[in-house]
């Protein structure tokens, strides 16, 4: 279960030393995209780098990588058992998700890393992540409303918990393009707490043009350069500090052109025999629900012909407010769940029933969308069966995007198995 404070964290951290530098980074959008972007530019410049986000995509351990790699599962069930004995031992009592932290930082150490970019989990203030005192530099992405339950119903509600990273002395880059409600909160917790500065980007960065000079990729979306900008910003401080010889333009070139489960493009031929590629994005509450709907509307949606949608949700997700920013008159839609997450056994799918009916609600949707629940790739199969040939979408939930890429990965494995044996 979701359990936040810093007590149990801070006991089962006591003994660890953190002598790595972090890049620390909270929002409710485009964490994982800043990170990603982050740590690849660290290793082109050969700086030695872990990278600690979550959910996991695919497996468990895949939320750490050591110099965009993901660590051995042996290696992180190791540390695992090590921090869970510790958990044990002491009556400690830590959430599942405060064990994979420690585990993470453990890793780090082990791994005599320099740098650390770490997503917080939930939130900010009180995130098992907030347990770094001295990070390098904190970052904060754009806030929207999501987790209500556990970080309050305004934004500015929101903007305080995530704000909470903020650390004194140190420097904070943040989305710019926030409303004025959040920026407010932001720019009052920078002076309260006393963060060196507080740099909003883009207009307060004269890089952003540099920035496209280099990168050059006209096909990103606004919220991809915004998070593009972040990290960029974000990198340059820690260069400007620890590392003054490397140039952090010289080293955007290495930024992924897609990060995995986020407006990614998957051929899934080897689960449908059909030559054809599905939209997969972890889009689950309404902001980006939207970028994805905007997304789709400008570069999938084809005149005369619906978008079919397979989409899951977790619980407690405001159904019709997702789909309102999804779906258009005529789109297909098939309603499916996700299976047991991993290490998360209190995330549950929303009933398909529920979505359907949602869907039908908004009275947009064709007469052929159905539910199938229980069987991913019979899902897939049904929703190029309806397509006709149409775009593919599947999202509203990043455990989804995690089933479909575990389903494909297994799929492309079994496909080379007999090209192995011959």
């Amino acid at each position: 279960m979701i359990e936040l404070g810093l007590a149990r964290i801070t006991r089962l951290l006591k003994d660890t030393q953190t002598p790595w530098r972090a890049i620390h980074v909270a929002g409710t959008n485009g964490k994982g995209s800043v990170c990603a972007y982050a740590s690849a530019m660290l290793n082109a410049g050969n700086i030695s780098c872990g990278r600690f986000t979550s959910p996991h995509l695919i497996d468990r351990w895949d939320c750490i990588t050591i110099n965009e790699k993901s660590v051995n599962e042996d290696f992180f069930r190791e540390v695992e058992t090590v921090v869970k004995t510790k958990d044990q031992s002491e009556d400690i009592k830590a959430s599942e998700f405060e064990i994979l932290t420690a585990t993470a930082f453990e890793i780090f150490n082990r791994e005599k890393i320099e740098i650390g970019v770490v997503e917080v989990g939930l939130g900010g203030l009180n995130d098992a992540t907030n347990v770094l005192e001295h990070p390098a530099v904190t970052v904060i992405t754009k806030i929207g409303k999501d987790h209500q339950f556990f970080l309050g119903s305004t934004l500015e509600e929101i903007a305080l918990h995530k704000a909470g990273i903020m650390k004194n002395g140190v420097h904070c880059i943040a989305d710019g393009s926030n409303t004025t409600e959040v920026l407010e909160v932001l720019k009052m917790n920078a002076a309260e707490v006393g963060a060196t500065s507080l740099l909003l980007v883009p207009q307060d960065a004269d890089s952003a043009v540099q920035v496209r000079n280099v990168v050059a990729k006209d096909e990103l979306m606004d919220h991809q350069q915004m998070n593009l900008y972040l990290a960029f910003e974000a990198v340059k401080e820690v260069l400007a500090h620890c590392y003054p010889s490397l140039d952090p333009l010289r080293l955007l070139p290495s930024i992924p052109n897609t990060v995995p489960g986020r407006l990614q493009n998957l051929n899934i031929r080897s689960l449908t025999d059909n030559d054809r590629e599905i939209l997969i994005d972890g889009a689950h509450n309404s902001q980006s629900a939207e970028v994805l709907g905007t997304y789709v509307d400008q570069r999938l949606r084809e005149k005369h012909r619906p978008v079919t949608w397979m989409i899951a949700m977790s619980k407690g997700k405001d159904i019709q407010e997702l789909l309102h920013c999804l779906l258009r008159s005529g789109d297909n839609l098939v309603a499916v769940d996700f299976g047991p997450v991993d290490g998360m056994p209190w995330v549950c799918p929303e009933e398909a029933d529920s979505i359907l009916s949602a869907a039908r609600g908004l009275g947009n949707i064709s007469d052929c969308s159905q539910t199938l629940t229980g069987n991913l790739a019979q899902a897939l199969q049904l929703a190029v069966q309806i397509s006709d040939g149409g775009p593919l979408v599947a999202a509203g939930s990043l455990y989804l995007v995690s089933d479909v890429l575990r389903l494909w990965k297994h799929a492309e494995l079994m496909k080379q198995e007999p090209m192995n044996n011959t």
